[in-house]
Formats: C-alpha cells, sequence, structure tokens
C-alpha cells in the first residue's frame, strides 16, 4: 500500500497524470472518498497521462462518460446516485469491469463494499487474474490536502 500527500487539485492531477502514463489495458481503478475530496481531480490527470484531450468532468447524472481519442480509452463511472448493489447491476455497468482501455469508478465502494484491500480480496466477473484494480482512498486534511492512499490487487 503507497500514502502520498498531495498539496494541491493540481498535485492530485499530476499523480493521475503519472498513472494514465503507464496505464495498460484492462486497468480498473476504484476510487473512494468524499465529495470534493479530489476523486475528479485525479481522472482528469489520468485522462491527459492517456492523451486524452477532451474536457473531462463527471458522469454523476449520466453514470459512464466515455472518452476515446487516447492511447487508450477512458471509462469514468460515478456511482453517487445509486446507493445499492442492485441498482448497480441493473443499471448494466459491470460490462466495466473488464475494460479494453481504463475503467475509473467513483464512488466503488458503493459497488465492491465486500471488498477489503488489505485482504487482497478479489473482485470481477472471472476467476482469472485478468484484470488489475488499483483501490484508491481519498481522506481530506485540510482544505486543499488530501491523504491518497493507494494499492493494487490482481482481480
Amino acid at each position: 500500500m503507497a500514502t502520498c500527500i498531495s498539496h494541491s487539485p493540481a498535485e492530485t492531477e499530476a499523480l493521475g497524470e503519472t498513472w494514465g502514463r503507464a496505464a495498460q489495458s484492462g486497468l480498473v481503478i476504484g476510487l473512494c472518498g468524499d465529495l470534493g475530496a479530489g476523486k475528479t481531480q485525479l481522472v482528469k490527470g489520468l485522462a491527459r497521462g492517456l492523451g486524452i484531450t477532451a474536457r473531462v468532468h463527471s458522469p454523476t447524472f449520466a453514470l459512464v462518460n466515455i472518452y476515446a481519442g487516447g492511447r487508450l480509452t477512458l471509462f469514468h463511472l460515478d456511482l453517487y446516485r445509486l446507493e445499492t448493489r442492485e441498482q448497480i447491476r441493473a443499471a448494466g455497468l459491470e460490462e466495466y469491469l473488464e475494460p479494453t482501455g481504463v475503467t475509473v469508478v467513483e464512488w466503488a465502494e458503493r459497488w465492491f463494499s465486500e471488498m477489503r484491500s488489505e485482504k487482497g480480496q478479489a473482485i470481477g466477473k472471472t476467476s482469472e487474474p485478468r484484470t488489475l484494480l488499483r483501490w484508491v482512498r481519498f481522506e481530506t486534511l485540510s482544505e486543499i490536502e488530501r491523504r491518497i492512499t493507494y494499492e493494487d490487487i490482481s482481480a
């Protein structure tokens, strides 16, 4: 598990950009944290690292935004309006767990509530280790500082 402290939205975006430059197809990133913690800022940087030039914004009302035109396609999901796993399943979002590209899920704990990264439990539709999940937690330390803790888990 790794931890970094971001002192600004620009630093959070820079972390995402670094991840985007290194990302491989099939990566799923689960983001957890309060409103305004920096989840969408990280996704903006990730898109930039993937070479995507489109304006990135949270898909709160659309559930999914798809950004093509970069090195890999970015699937950006926001589960804020969905409260249960049944609602998420009914929305037909499971296909994004094995992306041809990179999937980012904001409010991921609503979907993967049983997952505990410290136990290394896997997620996904298959038993084969085909997907890499990066589990990311944002904690607000001050008005501009965020603790970002992340861990990669084979799923």
